[in-house]
């Protein structure tokens, strides 16, 4: 049964990990899928992978960190597809250092994609989804925002910032029927995790309970229930997707 069929998804940061499994997830549940990257050709690659496995999609090219092309976006996923029920806001840059080292560019680079950006779609989206008097939402944050973590001042301020976000754009849109929440994962294989030190993935694995790496399929799943009916009663909350390493 495909949950999400005639839904129509924008998936921002969707030409790899994270951001492509859930690309991937929510077609082969039926929904049409605007793919956005920073690159044409990377929002295509997904895009094209989809249509490949017989869905419908479509690839954008966006910096989310730009108001004028957000909303160019939400208004060129309306053309394409007729709606926007389902926005998955997942795009994201790291620019670690310790904060007595970190620079304002550095600082301003995360700040503005992860968390202004996340604020830049929602608030495109929301004016489509409160005309429909229904939709999804869903923020990718990350158990860092919850946790802290050394060399990464900005992105764990600009993820607690979406957070934040989520619970009140949720509280805003709740009688219009739009629920908002969050997904934070944990220690994710994706390119960014593969080149990390083999001792740093040792000692993250040990705060693992279930003592493994998560995949980005595993975040994909959490991501599409949230995205469809079977989510109606639930809004403002964050989903852990972590093996329970914040437990721990």
């Amino acid at each position: 049964m495909e949950k999400l069929k005639n839904k129509v998804a924008v998936i921002t940061g969707g030409s790899r990990g994270i951001g492509r499994a859930i690309a991937l997830r929510l077609a082969a549940e039926g929904a049409k899928v605007v793919v956005t990257a920073t690159t044409k050709a990377g929002a295509d690659k997904t895009a094209d992978e989809i249509r490949q496995s017989g869905g419908q999609a479509a690839g954008f090219e966006a910096n989310v960190a730009d108001a004028k092309q957000v909303e160019a976006l939400m208004k060129g996923a309306v053309d394409q597809f007729g709606a926007l029920h389902i926005l998955v806001n997942n795009a994201g840059v790291t620019r670690d250092n310790l904060v007595m080292r970190m620079s304002d560019e550095d600082w301003n680079a995360v700040i503005t994609t992860n968390l202004t950006g996340t604020f830049n779609c929602i608030r495109a989206a929301s004016k489509i989804m409160m005309k429909q008097r229904s939709g999804k939402i869903v923020n990718i944050t990350s158990i860092v925002a919850l946790m802290g973590n050394k060399g990464q001042a900005n992105y764990c301020a600009a993820k607690a910032g979406v957070i934040g976000l989520t619970k009140s754009v949720a509280r805003e849109l709740a009688s219009r029927n739009i629920q908002v929440n969050a997904v934070a994962p944990g220690f994710i294989l994706t390119d960014l995790t593969a080149g990390l030190p083999e001792a740093a993935k040792t000692a993250m694995l040990q705060s693992i309970p279930l003592e493994r790496v998560g995949t980005p399929e595993d975040v994909a799943s959490v991501v599409a229930f949230l995205a469809s009916a079977d989510s109606d009663y639930i809004t403002g909350q964050v989903f852990n997707v972590d093996g329970g390493m914040v437990m721990s």
